[in-house]
């Protein structure tokens, strides 16, 4: 029986290195390929992830070592548009995006699929910490949350197809960190003991203002600070600025910590209040992708998230109408913002989730 190809996609990190050696030691042909993403004239960092200086570098030396062979491929226009784009266009609307979870579903997924199985392959793969999963039962793919619940990344893998998952391997998913450095040491990995990669990786500086008024045809308007009632309590730098339950940098004497519970757009807007108003139980979210199951019938019991670093809190959630999901907390969480993801869980496994549209108290 012939062997089956997978592609890794390398960025170069410990992760996705070691995931390439497990497979070739679980009998795959394996293929590395690091995907071209940053934009040519991008800061990058010298060290870190996928949008690295070394990134092409280090895979290669990677592949090298493992006796595999190993490409370069130009996603540059693709991450533009479905990541750089979108992340300025939902800063633009007084959102607050995740791009990460973008370009896992449109570059990561999406593009380099398609071109994994036009070159033969039956698989791609990653260093994510996550697991994929057939039900008999079902006949649908599953996605699984690691075995060590501190590196679990399946928050921003919510939205992969059927397809997509179907032609998956993340090798990973029954690993710890720890377990994933010793085993690159052993096996006298370089990259071994490379430092993960933090924050947004094409935004280095972690100026994201600076960056969406370069990455803009008109830069932000200033506009006011306001408060529930519509008093006006000061001068605002522009909405892309701030983010829901901000409270360092808005540079209002007030006499009390401010926080910002909502951004308007269309009135240039930033509405601030005290902490106690930035809780709220009920979010809407829309473009909704469902895991185990087509489209959600009744209600459910689930855990939530709101964010990537959010524990699963207990929540209901039911079908507001064909596109639109309402999840009520059974407590109020902390800055629901709209533009992050709403996952969903049932223990382990992930039901899907969408884009969160507002919050409600």
């Amino acid at each position: 029986m012939a062997k089956k190809n997978v592609v890794v996609g390398m960025s170069g990190g410990v992760d996705s290195s070691v995931a390439a050696y497990l497979l070739q030691k679980a009998g795959y042909e394996v293929i590395g390929v690091t995907m071209q993403i940053w934009p040519e004239d991008a800061p990058q960092e010298e060290s870190g992830g996928c949008c690295g200086l070394t990134a092409v570098d280090d895979a290669r030396h990677v592949c090298e070592q493992l006796k595999i062979p190993h490409y370069t491929l130009n996603f540059r226009n693709d991450f533009n548009t479905y990541v750089i784009d979108y992340f300025v266009a939902e800063y633009r609307q007084g959102r607050t995006p995740n791009p990460c979870i973008a370009c896992n579903r449109y570059v990561k997924w999406e593009s380099l699929l398609t071109k994994a199985l036009q070159i033969g392959a039956d698989y791609i793969a990653t260093g994510h910490y996550a697991r994929v999963l057939f039900s008999e039962p079902t006949g649908r793919y599953l996605l699984k949350q690691a075995a060590t619940i501190k590196k679990d990344q399946t928050y921003a893998l919510y939205n992969l197809t059927q397809e997509q998952l179907a032609h998956t391997l993340m090798p990973l998913g029954d690993y710890t960190k720890e377990e994933v450095r010793r085993l690159a040491e052993e096996i006298g990995l370089p990259v071994a003991d490379k430092p993960d990669s933090q924050e947004i990786c094409f935004i280095p500086d972690h100026d994201y203002g600076r960056f969406i008024e370069t990455h803009s045809a008109s830069p932000g308007e200033p506009g006011n600070f306001v408060d529930r009632q519509g008093r006006v309590l000061g001068p605002h730098k522009g909405i892309i600025h701030y983010t829901i339950g901000q409270r360092k940098g808005l540079g209002l004497a007030a006499g009390k910590p401010l926080y910002v519970l909502e951004i308007r757009p269309t009135s240039n807007e930033v509405v601030v209040g005290a902490d106690e108003e930035v809780y709220q139980r009920t979010v809407y979210a829309d473009q909704l992708n469902f895991i185990p199951f087509e489209k959600l019938q009744t209600k459910l019991e689930v855990g939530a998230k709101i964010r990537y670093n959010h524990s699963p809190a207990p929540a209901i959630v039911e079908m507001v109408d064909d596109t639109i999901l309402r999840c009520v907390f059974h407590q109020p969480q902390r800055a629901i913002t709209p533009g992050q993801a709403l996952v969903l869980y049932d223990g382990d496994l992930v039901v899907g989730g969408g884009s969160i549209i507002r919050g409600e108290a």
